[in-house]
């Protein structure tokens, strides 16, 4: 039996993550903004703890985790999972709006990460499960600062991994593309706040369109998600990165391609620019 400590967990892949474990036989302490969301079946449950937190306040997440280990005796995984979406292009993105972004997907994550860290060292194990996103290793028109706080993600979690290697941790990015669910809704997708006109039929435009048809018809299925995460991070080792779905493995390839395009005409000149041989 393991316990699991996971942010946004009242509804989407944070709460499927949630039922699969609980369904597995493990210990689940759900962290949510507003406990009266949260699924009955997960609020029945006498495996279940339920944390009132907004990873954005770091103040009170000592107090969570205190409350985890209080009732459990420890923590095993941690699923950083809170966190939104921003779309419109660059240019349209305020200062405030892109910050708000980063203090909940990198912040609240770091924050989260950084308390719960004493418990997994002082057990001699743990493992965090980070929620990245397909969006976190291909930048897309529409979607910078989403991908800005998502690539952040995957650059912390593959330095953890080397790091905390010594005490036991281990660490890992899912990344997955799109899940059927609430994602797209408003309240977990902000659009910019002023719509540049000469952006409308450019691609950050219609990544924006995009968004308001695609809601609730995306390809991926969270229960299905949820399961694989549960399998993968049961395993004495964890990849890297999780990828996940068939849309993010077919961008991957294209991002493999684009790489190897980019670093072929100038490999040799790339190669070139160290110094030479000391005389």
């Amino acid at each position: 039996m393991a316990t699991w400590f996971i942010t946004g967990a009242s509804r989407g892949l944070g709460a499927e993550i949630a039922r699969t474990a609980l369904a597995k036989g493990d210990d689940v302490v759900v962290a949510v903004r507003n406990p009266d969301r949260l699924p009955e079946a997960l609020k029945k449950s006498d495996n279940v703890l339920t944390v009132a937190l907004d990873v954005t306040k770091s103040a009170d997440i000592p107090a969570a985790v205190q409350a985890a280990t209080d009732r459990f005796g420890g923590i095993d995984v941690l699923v950083n999972n809170a966190g939104r979406g921003l779309l419109g292009a660059l240019e349209e993105i305020t200062e405030a709006e892109a910050r708000s972004l980063f203090d909940l997907n990198v912040f609240g994550l770091i924050n989260m990460t950084r308390a719960v860290l004493p418990v997994m060292r002082r057990q001699g194990s743990g493992k965090l499960v980070h929620i990245g996103s397909r969006s976190g290793f291909e930048g897309e028109p529409g979607v910078s600062m989403y991908s800005a706080s998502k690539f952040a993600v995957a650059g912390i979690s593959e330095a953890l991994s080397a790091e905390l290697a010594p005490f036991g941790i281990r660490s890992m990015v899912v990344e997955p593309g799109v899940l059927r669910t609430d994602f797209l809704d408003a309240s977990s997708l902000s659009l910019a706040g002023a719509r540049i006109p000469a952006y409308d039929g450019t691609p950050a435009h219609v990544t924006l369109d995009w968004a308001g048809t695609a809601n609730h018809t995306q390809l991926g299925d969270p229960v299905k998600s949820a399961a694989l995460i549960y399998e993968v991070t049961t395993q004495d080792e964890l990849p890297a990165h999780l990828y996940l779905g068939p849309d993010t493995i077919q961008r991957l390839q294209v991002k493999l391609r684009q790489i190897e395009r980019d670093l072929a005409p100038w490999r040799e000149k790339s190669a070139a620019t160290a110094h030479g041989d000391a005389a």
